[in-house]
């Protein structure tokens, strides 16, 4: 069983859909959180732990959970979606682009 975090800014818009879409797939547990630390919610020691793949959604995500858990990350992949904060909940443009973006990192 695989297990993927996704993590956006505040987890209102690009991570909670990353979850929706990927939920229920066989072999694979999600979950998303924000690096915000008011995010709804926020990254934490037990999600990182919790993870065996990791997708950000900027550059900046990826710098930031290093910055904060780069112990606990270890040999976890990081993966950074190139995902900018412009789209909503379930846009359909944005659904696409997690399925491109994030489907070659499942079948490994």
């Amino acid at each position: 069983m695989k297990r993927a975090l996704f993590v956006c800014t505040q987890n209102l818009q690009r991570s909670p859909t990353a979850e929706r879409v990927f939920a229920g797939r066989p072999g694979l547990e999600v979950a998303s959180a924000g690096i915000a630390r008011d995010a709804v919610t926020p990254v934490s020691p037990e999600l990182i732990r919790w993870a065996d793949l990791v997708f950000v959604m900027e550059p900046w995500h990826r710098d930031a959970l290093i910055g904060r858990f780069g112990p606990l990350l270890g040999d976890k992949r990081v993966i950074c979606l190139e995902i900018p904060d412009e789209y909503w909940f379930m846009d359909p443009a944005l659904v696409e682009l997690l399925q491109a973006r994030v489907e070659p990192y499942l079948r490994e």
